[in-house]
């Protein structure tokens, strides 16, 4: 049986798959943008191990985060207290901490090959600290959005951390990831096919307006 995309409840997944994606990808892209430019700046001990740890965590497994995150939000947790568990909002935190690692390790890799270049250049217009600082986020433009365009791909696709954390509760924080396991579960293969077909939609929709949003169309001759 086709999915039914006018039924009430396959809207309520959708919003809350749009709902979380959207909220996680644009924090953890000001996140991990901060603290990739931040750490590429800084020169203290041990910025070699802590580069390594991130991207270390830029393969953390998804469920390991939601179980980490599970044991942090349940009652005995030393955050129980919040009483967020089984929401979207304990969904996003995962989220969060699954993709900062992400853009930040991406964000500082570009930083790292381009950033003096920049900041002598500043120097050269007389920039100061915060006029240089924007110089760098503005010529690490495109590395910054294909970071967090990264990070929205990770974010509408994950479901290992979401089921852990979110519980797939009906009409509360079922999303379409974990919409389509329980579809395949259940044996309903073409329901499962047709939200999987739907959600790879709205992710090139999402993708085609944020790249027309920015001004760059991509072109077949340019370089992704």
């Amino acid at each position: 049986m086709a999915l039914r995309l006018m039924d009430g409840e396959t809207w309520g997944i959708i919003a809350v798959t749009l709902r979380l994606t959207l909220t996680s990808a644009a924090v953890s892209a000001v996140l991990g943008t901060f603290l990739g430019l931040s750490l590429e700046k800084a020169a203290f001990p041990g910025k070699g191990a802590v580069v390594r740890i991130n991207r270390t965590l830029m393969g953390m497994p998804p469920v390991v985060m939601g179980l980490l995150v599970y044991l942090a939000l349940m009652r005995k947790g030393p955050f129980g207290f919040l009483g967020i568990l089984f929401t979207v909002e304990a969904m996003t935190v995962a989220q969060v901490l699954i993709i900062t690692p992400i853009v930040c390790g991406m964000v500082y890799s570009a930083a790292r090959q381009n950033a003096d270049r920049i900041r002598a250049f500043g120097k050269t217009m007389g920039a100061d600290g915060y006029q240089a600082w924007v110089l760098l986020v503005r010529e690490l433009g495109g590395d910054i959005y294909f970071a967090a365009i990264t990070g929205f791909g990770r974010a509408i696709s994950e479901v290992g951390a979401v089921m852990i954390v979110g519980g797939n509760i009906r009409n509360k924080t079922r999303t379409m990831t974990t919409a389509i396991t329980l579809l395949r579960n259940n044996g309903n293969y073409a329901e499962a096919v047709t939200m999987g077909i739907a959600l790879l939609i709205i992710a090139f929709a999402i993708q085609t307006t944020s790249d027309r949003l920015r001004g760059r169309e991509p072109r077949f001759d340019e370089n992704y």
